[in-house]
């Protein structure tokens, strides 16, 4: 038994793992348009969304035979978000403003199996096709396979990167550039020096204890590509209600500058 997770395959040869953020899209085809785009994962937002659990996990379920990985940023801390969305066919959960260690380490409690984290075991999962492996070897192959990701969103988050990348099961240190350049009383100015003093932060403590760093947030190609330079790799690169009002600008703009006769 194997299960693929395309966006953890990307980060573990040292890839670019591109990600999009859905906001609009609550259809089951939505996994296999974005592989088509060329990204590698997707990112349900159920923090700053109106969709629901039911249909955050069936796009979820349709994504993995797509072949692209289904993360699910949960809207807080408590693990039943968690938790319901891994049972559900999430392959990776995104846990916003992580400030310590300590909340960290109690998102890997939740969301890993023992022997990492306590997560309780249930019945056929859609990660396995509802199949029944020895439960060892499903619960260790599904904590080998899922990504924790935790986002860094304040200066104290950024302060701690170390200590958070040092606990055992968390994956992926993802900076929440919007909301920290908001922390840090520079709104929006996600280029500032403060913010790149915050990417090199993080990337150190990554590369420290074998984590992966990413960011979101960003929308200058310009910036995305320098924090990359940085050895940013997990790159949340835009959403579909970004990329959908860029593409039907452009087209309107267009079709307005045509010469009429």
């Amino acid at each position: 038994m194997t299960i693929r997770n395309i966006a953890r395959e990307r980060l573990e040869r040292g890839e670019l793992s591109l990600g999009v953020g859905l906001r609009q899209a609550r259809t089951v085809d939505t996994g296999k348009l974005m592989r088509t785009a060329g990204f590698d994962w997707l990112f349900l937002d159920m923090e700053h969304n109106s969709m629901d659990l039911d249909c955050a996990v069936q796009i979820c379920v349709a994504a993995q035979d797509a072949g692209i990985t289904p993360i699910v940023r949960v809207p807080g801390w408590e693990k039943f978000h968690a938790t319901r969305a891994l049972d559900g066919g999430a392959q990776g959960i995104v846990v916003p403003h992580v400030d310590t260690p300590e909340l960290a380490a109690r998102m890997v409690e939740a969301c890993k199996y023992p022997p990492v984290g306590h997560r309780s075991v249930t019945s056929a999962l859609p990660q396995v096709d509802f199949e029944s492996p020895p439960l060892a070897e499903v619960t260790a192959e599904i904590n080998a396979s899922t990504l924790l990701v935790i986002m860094l969103e304040s200066p104290q988050a950024i302060a701690n990167a170390d200590a958070i990348a040092a606990v055992p099961g968390v994956d992926i240190l993802l900076i929440g550039c919007s909301d920290l350049s908001m922390e840090m009383g520079i709104p929006g100015k996600v280029d500032a020096p403060e913010m790149e003093a915050a990417v090199r932060t993080v990337v150190a403590a990554c590369a420290k204890h074998g984590k992966h760093a990413g960011f979101g947030g960003v929308g200058s190609p310009e910036v995305i590509e320098r924090y990359i330079g940085h050895g940013m790799r997990f790159v949340l690169c835009g959403s579909d209600l970004t990329i959908f009002l860029a593409a039907a600008r452009q087209r309107t703009a267009h079709l307005r500058a045509l010469p009429l006769e």
